[in-house]
């Protein structure tokens, strides 16, 4: 069922972009739509964390979508009732025009108030301002993406030479053997290196039926990439691929292959493969600003490197919302209790705790 949001100019929708059919075709077709705002990934947050999918458009029933603002209803007795769009996504962009923004502004306070949310949040590329007292920044993140348009050599010499070029040959020399593919080996590898991996940040994994629910929704288009050496898994990615980009989402390694270089050779046949298929955008995700060591991987391999900004909206200025006061409290305990639990507990934990956080 379609709700209206009244509007002195124009109405606003909402509908529900897993059972609206028009909702796949906005995304086919608009330029700023990301692999964050497919069916697929809506529909693996939906199975994975049972978030309510809802979208404002201002294009009525029976009609071509126009334009849309996808969100997740997060509702969460720990960190409250938000609006977030969307969960565990580097970038989202409204898919929509800067005419339209004051329309959507509108709603989205209409549903602050009547929902008793404590916030919306929007995760574009660009940063989403308006007219409204109810706006305010949130995080902000370094966001890198390597242009794939010169030729292979000209990719490889913008590399940097005495750190990335340096461990792609190394890697070579090696022998490691990169597999992809979505196969239960695969997957098991790469759950291994991320719980090494996690350990190792002193944070929990996320559900690993996040990633069964990722594999069954996008199909071919996701891959796992894994190096091997002497059947021993010492790095893994996890890379999307939508319209001409391909997304790299996840990573992980274990510490004692390092010199090896498996991370890096994995990055360069990445590079490889999406040249191969014409693709000309290596999404290379957003980092901390305060983690200067992955920031500085990624500007290694000749990236553009940007800043994202996240949008919220909330009924007064936050003096430390419940949500982010919540993530800064967990960190600080998980730093002290993920390196002496066993797997399984802090599988369970993770399990646990990454609805509430989205």
């Amino acid at each position: 069922m379609v709700d209206s949001l009244d509007d002195d100019q124009k109405p606003v929708y909402q509908v529900h972009p897993l059972r609206d059919p028009r909702w796949a075709e906005l995304v086919d077709r608009h330029p700023h739509s990301s692999v964050f705002h497919t069916v697929s990934w809506l529909r693996a947050l939906n199975r994975t964390y049972g978030y309510h999918l809802l979208a404002f458009t201002t294009s009525p029933p029976g009609v071509r979508l126009e334009n849309a603002l996808v969100f997740c209803r997060v509702t969460s007795w720990i960190t409250g009732r938000r609006l977030i769009s969307l969960p565990f996504s580097d970038h989202c962009d409204p898919l929509l025009s800067t005419s339209d923004e004051h329309l959507f502004i509108a709603a989205l306070e209409q549903s602050l108030h009547q929902e008793e949310l404590s916030y919306v949040e929007i995760r574009p590329k660009q940063p989403f301002t308006g007219p409204t007292s109810f706006f305010h920044s949130a995080q902000s993140y370094c966001f890198h993406q390597i242009d794939l348009r010169p030729d292979l050599a000209t990719l490889y010499s913008k590399f940097h030479t005495s750190s990335t070029q340096r461990k792609i040959r190394r890697a070579e020399r090696e022998s490691l053997v990169c597999e992809v593919g979505r196969s239960q080996v695969l997957l098991d590898s790469f759950w291994k290196l991320l719980l090494i991996t996690r350990r190792r940040q002193q944070v929990p994994p996320q559900p690993k039926n996040w990633f069964h629910n990722l594999i069954d929704c996008f199909g071919n288009a996701l891959q796992i990439r894994v190096a091997f050496k002497d059947q021993q898994p010492v790095a893994s990615l996890v890379t999307i691929r939508h319209k001409d980009s391909l997304v790299y989402k996840y990573g992980c390694s274990d510490t004692r292959f390092h010199n090896l270089g498996g991370t890096h050779l994995l990055f360069w046949r990445a590079i490889q493969d999406a040249k191969r298929d014409g693709l000309r955008v290596f999404d290379l995700g957003r980092s901390d600003c305060d983690n200067p060591g992955l920031i500085t991987f990624k500007d290694r391999w000749g990236s553009d490197r940007s800043m994202l900004t996240y949008s919220r909206f909330s009924a007064a200025p936050p003096s430390g919302t419940l949500g982010l006061s919540f993530r800064e409290s967990a960190g600080r305990i998980a730093k002290g209790m993920v390196p002496y639990l066993p797997d399984r507990i802090l599988q369970l934990v993770g399990s646990a705790l990454y609805r509430h956080i989205a």
